[in-house]
């Protein structure tokens, strides 16, 4: 009786879970039974099949045995495949292991009836008339007990499903602090441009609690803590920042920017008089910075004009979601692992996969309620890659053949052992390699700081040195029949107390957006031009870093200066101060930018003359460096990101004509 009741439950709840569309509590509760049950069949059906399979040795009836023995088979197939998805869940790299036990299931099914149906037809004749019927020496009493025992276990899962669905959530959505104030209006998000989907606030938990994730995903918890969304809070940058707003402005105002940063702060309700901001460490907030649920709970974007303009809506559809405790814990990620097509649908929503997704952070404006001046356009990445070569949108004839979206570049394919990973065992890198050297240096953190340099050494800028040509060039005064002279481009050289005028050529060839992008007002780019005779005495040079980590000043530089009301510099980040800009240089994705350099050859030199051109960067310029990371002299690390170089031979007397 123990072996059909299991049986019956393990089928029963199998099939009714196949059958049925749609999801929800008593579906899980279902998984939770076929699971368990069929886990218990397992073991028991075992000896079953020893005894059994014994018995028949001695039987002719071929059909039967044959037919006995392939759904032995099966059904030990069956059993290894169900173990393996109790165990390792439903992968995406396994996939085809779900398949073969859904199929297996009904081949099973159906073999178990063809064998009882050849079992009757092949019945002895001698031992029909002898017995009443081929089932005379099973007793009525094992149907009559496994009748109520499946009665008895369906009425405990439905009292489960019940008694859970009158459960009180342990999730509190209401403001951390009160009371909560709106001094920027009725919106409790505001300057913020967030949304939620009751238009209140969240339980922390909703939010935070990331390390849960690194139970099933370990690789991407490790890769999203190394990386700058996972210190969007606790880098050491923002937490000098935002106490400067929050000393300026009061707290409220960090809402401004804790959108993006520190979205636990912001939903919460933490944002407001009495409370805190996600730049004080060992806060959740802190801790957490742009959490998983951060992105993957977003199911809305509100608008493109960035500063947070997302709606969030985190869904928790699994049992036990909100408890901490170590049991409960184990069977919401087992249910998670074993069934997890509602996890996906959930966590991978088409809107995370969308370009627009990076816009509502990584475009920026601020308005009179912050500034109290009046609306400014800031950065605007995501407008930089609609009017590239890769958005598919651009009117430029050398527009990429393919759509490339953000994603494609920041969270790039990698090898990964995790149950998103792809049939080929991909998954997307949450390390979001970018621009920002400076932190993962200072963290120590070799693997992310090497991994970002190489990202922007991926030749995705150019730079060259065009050669320089002369009218009334000559290349000997020997003669030489024109018929058998190939040369079609005129020599190049200088003469010594000549004025030398050379053009370097920087390409944003593969960057999806304007070079360089994001915070250009603290970071730091140009050009380092420098030229040495064949002693490497130096004859001229631009874009020197002296002893003080100090560019020079007259270099060739891609970036914005900030100013105030007054006309000052805006140079600690103090986006609260700014009402324009004096000057912004950047270079359009697809497009170049031209430097001219003028220099006079010294008589004392000796040719030829070397002529190196590099394009560098460092994450922050050294006066925001200094203030905000509270180190005079601080050194961070200066990346070659192209190079180009060229030789020019020097005459030292005009040939006469």
């Amino acid at each position: 009786s123990q072996l059909l009741l299991a049986f019956l439950i393990t089928a029963m709840s199998g099939l009714v879970t196949y059958v049925i569309s749609g999801e929800g509590v008593w579906k899980q509760w279902l998984y939770l039974v076929h699971t368990f049950a069929g886990l218990y069949l397992s073991i028991i059906i075992f000896p079953y099949i020893f005894i059994h399979f014994k018995r028949t040795l001695v039987f002719r009836r071929i059909g039967v045995f044959f037919v006995g023995l392939v759904l032995q088979i099966l059904i030990m197939l069956l059993i290894a495949s169900g173990v393996c998805i109790a165990f390792y869940g439903q992968q995406e790299s396994l996939r085809w292991v779900f398949q073969g036990h859904v199929y297996l299931s009904f081949l099973v099914l159906f073999l178990m009836a063809l064998h009882l149906w050849i079992h009757r037809v092949s019945f002895p004749k001698q031992r029909k008339k002898t017995e009443k019927d081929y089932f005379a020496t099973i007793p009525l009493s094992l149907f009559r007990r496994t009748w109520i025992g499946l009665f008895i276990v369906t009425l405990i899962v439905c009292v489960g499903i019940f008694s859970y669905s009158h459960y009180s959530s342990l999730y509190n959505d209401e403001a951390v602090v009160k009371p909560y104030e709106k001094p920027y209006g009725k919106h409790p998000f505001r300057p913020s441009q967030t949304e939620t989907l009751t238009g209140s606030f969240l339980d922390e938990r909703r939010l935070s609690r990331s390390n849960k994730c690194g139970a099933c995903h370990q690789q991407i918890v490790e890769e999203w803590q190394a990386s700058l969304h996972g210190q969007a809070a606790s880098d050491k940058t923002y937490e000098k920042n935002i106490k400067f707003l929050v000393k300026e402005k009061g707290i409220a105002s960090a809402r401004y920017c804790e959108g993006c940063h520190a979205p636990v702060a912001l939903l919460s309700g933490q944002l407001t008089e009495g409370g805190w901001h996600g730049g004080i460490k060992n806060t959740t907030a802190n801790i957490e910075g742009i959490s998983c649920m951060s992105c993957h709970g977003i199911d809305k974007i509100e608008h493109l004009r960035g500063v947070a303009s997302y709606r969030m809506n985190p869904m928790d559809n699994y049992l036990f979601a909100d408890r901490d405790d170590v049991f409960s814990t184990m069977l919401h990620n087992f249910l998670i692992r074993l069934h997890p097509q509602e996890h996906r649908k959930e966590m991978a929503r088409s809107v995370s996969q969308s370009p627009q997704m990076c816009a509502t952070c990584h475009v920026q404006f601020m308005d009179k309620d912050v500034n109290g001046w009046g609306w400014i356009q800031m950065q605007d990445d995501y407008t930089g890659w609609l009017k590239s070569p890769y958005s598919g949108q651009s009117e430029q004839n050398f527009a990429h053949k393919d759509i490339v979206r953000c994603q494609d570049c920041h969270m790039p394919l990698v090898k990964g052992q995790d149950p998103s990973s792809d049939k080929n065992g991909y998954i997307r890198s949450h390390r979001y390699p970018g621009s920002n050297t400076a932190i993962p240096w200072l963290n120590g953190d070799k693997k992310q700081f090497e991994i970002t340099k190489k990202f922007l050494q991926s030749n995705k800028v150019r730079v060259d040195i065009e050669e320089p040509n002369r009218d009334e060039a000559i290349r000997s005064k020997t003669f030489v029949n024109s018929e058998i002279l190939k040369g079609t481009e005129t020599p190049y050289y200088y003469y010594m107390g000549e004025e030398v005028s050379l053009n370097v050529i920087v390409s944003n060839i593969a960057v999806g957006h304007d070079f360089p992008g994001g915070s250009i007002d603290i970071n730091q780019v140009w050009v380092s031009l420098r030229v040495t005779d064949a002693q490497n005495k130096v004859i001229y040079e631009s874009g020197k870093v002296d002893k003080n980590q100090i560019v020079d000043a007259k270099a060739q530089f891609y970036r914005s200066l900030l100013i105030d009301r007054k006309g000052n510099t805006v140079w600690k980040h103090d986006l609260f101060n700014m009402t324009g800009r004096s000057y912004k240089k950047v270079i359009k994705s697809g497009g170049s930018d031209v430097i001219r350099y003028t220099f006079k050859i010294p008589y004392w030199v000796k040719g030829p003359l070397s002529v190196s051109a590099i394009v560098r960067y460092r994450k922050f310029n050294q006066h925001y460096a200094e203030w905000a990371l509270d180190h005079k002299g601080i050194e961070l690390p200066i990346i070659d990101m192209a190079r180009d170089t060229l030789s020019i031979p020097i005459r030292y007397y005009r040939e006469k004509e």
